[in-house]
């Protein structure tokens, strides 16, 4: 998760499989540290992003159909790694305390958007964030107001709502009333056949013990309080869908 501005052959994310006629998720499994954006995943990568070879393949169905209706469905972001991360992390915390903001305050604003390295999704290979490539892909793409009202990525939104489910494809971050964690991402679509059952071999990992030993910038204002707030609504307060 996090926002930025689309440069045509992304480095980063992948995606295709088959029409998903249940939500059974598969038993495919991956280590811990593949679950904290570490070790050597095996994906399937393309120009502009990498996945789990499922989720790529059904990913690539998902698109040639949505081409039928004149949606040119491109990646922003995929697989990110744990480094990754947290350049993403280091370079938002920095800006943010160098504008004033204290250590807390600089961590709360990032995760309005971003997660702290070791908790993302997209660590997983099996989410992606999407646009229209036929829409304005000028200046910060992954602004909630472009998938709404006159937005340029409106159709797609629309297109996505009907059809992303049938290829296993659901929105994370939803706008649902009373979510709380990280803001509502309309880009933002995991492939949940995998992604349900890491989750749940996430949930038993010790994200305290995790978090304090990679001794990340600002991490000393992790307090356990934060952290189980965090794991609570930043990590399990998602659409139900993607929920065992």
């Amino acid at each position: 998760m996090k926002r930025r501005t689309f440069i045509g052959n992304t480095t980063l994310t992948v995606g295709a499989l088959t029409l998903i006629p249940t939500m059974a998720f598969s038993q495919e499994k991956i280590s811990a540290e593949e679950l904290i954006g570490k070790g050597n995943p095996d994906f399937i990568e393309k120009s502009g992003y990498r996945l789990r070879k499922s989720a790529a393949e059904s990913f690539d169905k998902m698109k040639k159909k949505a081409q039928e209706a004149g949606i040119d469905i491109q990646v922003v972001s995929s697989y990110r790694d744990y480094d990754h991360q947290n350049r993403i992390w280091e370079r938002k915390y920095k800006r943010y305390t160098g504008q004033g903001l204290s250590a807390q305050e600089s961590i709360e604003k990032i995760i309005e958007y971003s997660t702290i390295p070791g908790t993302s999704r997209h660590h997983w290979g099996t989410d992606l964030d999407l646009i229209d490539g036929n829409g304005d892909n000028t200046g910060d793409v992954l602004v909630p107001s472009k998938f709404h009202g006159n937005g340029p990525f409106c159709k797609f939104k629309e297109w996505m709502d009907n059809n992303a489910n049938d290829f296993g494809f659901y929105l994370v971050y939803t706008d649902t009333y009373g979510r709380k964690g990280f803001n509502y991402e309309p880009w933002h679509y995991s492939y949940a056949p995998l992604s349900k059952g890491y989750l749940e071999d996430y949930k038993k990992l010790d994200v305290k013990t995790i978090l304090q030993e990679q001794k990340l910038l600002g991490s000393d204002a992790f307090t356990p309080a934060f952290i189980e707030r965090y794991r609570t609504n930043n990590i399990l307060d998602i659409n139900p869908k993607l929920i065992s």
